[in-house]
């Protein structure tokens, strides 16, 4: 395409289209800006689906208001017909193609997530063993916050070649699993029933989920795990750490020993 034929392509700019350009830029802006704002904060007084349902509106909506202004603005600065279209989009395709490969593929697969939904704000994801809350579905990357405060960004483009781990996938459910090992010579029922019961007294238990104890023998000992489910994900560390302070004084004070690893296992990394 020369260059006479290329600025055919584009229509006169005047003050006016200027001014209708800026206009719905600032409104788009707007308005991504107040549901930034306003959704987080009305989701902090919900619960349980509720939360989630509010804070999943975010990156939808700051997509439809992309989409919405993109599609504003481009007839009033290209004559919209298929001959100028078709020229316009290969020329970014290929300007894109080879300068932002990497950027576009997240920005795609971003689009893709809202869809997909493979994590939403207020969901629990491990990817690439960064865990933590998402906090922020952006175009390009996704933010989480892991329990030990720090944000993390992770480029949508993870979606195409590593594995996502969602623990609560959209709901208010996740479950928590806290290990007790005691040594072998005692009664596993007797144990069994007594995690159970710690459990079901803590404050943070949600007594509609299933509790349940998984057994396992070891060389060194007897495993268990504890799964149950917080009433929110968000109290999942005050829950493990309640659970596993007092599962542990509740088996020693019931009589039962805690199993130790031999030398010779802890060299040979035993589980």
């Amino acid at each position: 395409m020369d260059k006479d034929k290329f600025m055919d392509v584009f229509k006169q700019v005047t003050s006016d289209v200027i001014i209708e350009i800026a206009l719905v830029i600032a409104v788009a802006t707007a308005i991504v800006w107040l549901s930034q704002r306003i959704l987080p904060w009305l989701a902090d007084n919900l619960f349980g689906k509720r939360r989630l349902l509010v804070l999943a509106f975010i990156p939808t909506i700051r997509v439809v208001v992309f989409v919405f202004a993109l599609v504003w603005i481009v007839p009033l600065v290209i004559e919209p017909n298929v001959q100028n279209m078709i020229a316009i989009l290969s020329a970014v395709g290929i300007a894109i193609g080879f300068a932002m490969k990497d950027y576009v593929s997240s920005l795609l697969a971003g689009i893709n997530a809202v869809y997909e939904l493979p994590y939403r704000p207020g969901d629990w994801i491990e990817v690439d063993g960064a865990y933590g809350e998402v906090k922020h579905v952006g175009m390009r990357a996704v933010e989480i916050v892991t329990p030990d405060d720090t944000v993390v960004f992770i480029p949508h483009q993870k979606l195409w070649t590593g594995l996502i781990y969602n623990a609560n996938n959209g709901g208010p459910s996740l479950m928590c699993v806290v290990d007790f090992y005691l040594a072998p010579e005692h009664d596993i029922h007797a144990v069994k029933h007594l995690l159970e019961d710690v459990a079901l007294t803590s404050p943070y238990v949600q007594l509609a989920k299933p509790i349940s104890v998984v057994v396992s023998e070891k060389p060194w000992g007897t495993h268990y795990k504890l799964k149950s489910y917080p009433i929110d994900p968000r109290q999942q560390f005050q829950f493990t750490t309640d659970l596993t302070a007092r599962g542990k004084n509740a088996v020693r004070e019931a009589g039962f020993k805690l199993a130790s690893l031999s030398p010779e296992h802890a060299v040979l990394g035993v589980p």
